[in-house]
């Protein structure tokens, strides 16, 4: 089933016939979506969020909200773009200070639980947070996403790649992953691509059900599932797609001809920026505006991440499929569903 990269088009993949060296998709751009995807997204029909509580309003009463004198930041494990430094936000520190007033003050966290308690007890009033963390953030923590970032050529998100290596022959579908002699990695319990949307699509698509058709190991980040898979210790996992690039080029030892995909999803939101629902509006809008009024092109931010302006969204909308993969889960909107 091994098809030549020649053969990838990313419009039909035809997974059920194809298996391609991960190097076909990076070439092709594939590990992320296009604007169209996202404007699906934006633009569907939502009365009401399909799972938890929608996004908290701001207060009405001002003794309810806040106006700190410096506003903290804060970037946990992402989706789309792992092990950001302080130094990669500053345009959008000073950015954000112009529009404000306001200093801002960068606070690493090393979990998606950690990120979600800094923003509910208000010690972070903005941050990035994974996918699959956003309705946790959302639910417990009173975030409220409002942009999403794209890159110059207009591309957003990210996919979920059921990765193997590129020598693993007898693995070719994610229907070999129930194998009793394939270990399959997981990143996180509230990584969207890790484990959240595995665990409900590879069942929706594959009728292989994680935990019962094989035992989840959990590696503790989309990196740690790429190298284990090229170590060998892993056979199989469902990566981040922008996630396993950035792991890839950043491994003097690791090519894209290393891996193979067996299937790839439909893209996903990446993690968005928010805010706390309850910083006084002003602040809000000014937070808006830095994000979504800004050309970051050339700035050691756009180096980084690859993006050089953001979008506005929906969560109601943009996040729909995130929730209902949630809901098909079974996924409780509280702390230790988010784990340590």
């Amino acid at each position: 089933m091994l098809a030549d990269a020649s053969e990838f088009d990313p419009a039909e993949p035809a997974w059920d016939e194809n298996n391609y060296l991960s190097a076909a998709l990076t070439d092709a751009g594939y590990q992320r979506g296009s604007t169209t995807d996202l404007e699906n997204m934006r633009n569907r029909e939502v009365e009401e969020v399909p799972h938890g509580d929608p996004v908290r309003e701001t207060p009405s009463d001002e003794s309810e909200l806040l106006d700190p004198d410096t506003l903290v930041f804060t970037e946990s494990p992402s989706e789309d773009v792992q092990g950001r430094f302080e130094e990669d936000f500053q345009a959008v520190f000073d950015r954000i200070e112009e529009e404000t007033g306001k200093p801002v003050e960068f606070s690493k966290v090393d979990s998606y639980a950690a990120s979600v308690e800094a923003m509910r007890s208000e010690r972070a009033h903005i941050a990035n947070f994974s996918t699959g963390t956003t309705a946790f953030a959302v639910n417990l923590g009173g975030a409220v996403p409002f942009g999403v970032g794209l890159t110059p050529e207009e591309e957003f998100g990210y996919r979920l790649f059921a990765t193997t290596r590129a020598d693993a022959d007898d693995i070719q579908s994610v229907e070999d992953f129930a194998r009793d002699d394939v270990k399959v990695g997981h990143s996180e319990p509230a990584s969207n691509s890790g484990h959240q949307a595995p665990s409900a699509l590879f069942d929706q698509y594959f009728d292989v059900t994680a935990e019962e058709d094989y035992e989840v190991n959990f590696s503790g980040g989309h990196g740690n599932t790429t190298r284990g898979i090229a170590a060998g210790d892993y056979d199989a996992g469902p990566i981040c797609s922008t996630c396993f690039v950035d792991t890839v080029e950043a491994q003097s030892d690791l090519s894209f001809d290393d891996f193979k995909v067996v299937w790839a999803s439909a893209p996903f939101p990446s993690g968005p920026v928010a805010y706390r629902y309850n910083l006084k509006p002003e602040i809000q809008e000014g937070i808006e505006r830095a994000y979504l009024e800004s050309d970051f092109s050339g700035t050691a931010y756009q180096e980084r991440t690859g993006y050089n302006k953001f979008v506005p969204i929906d969560y109601r909308t943009v996040w729909k499929d995130i929730m209902i993969i949630q809901r098909y889960n079974g996924v409780e909107y509280e702390r230790s569903a988010l784990g340590s």
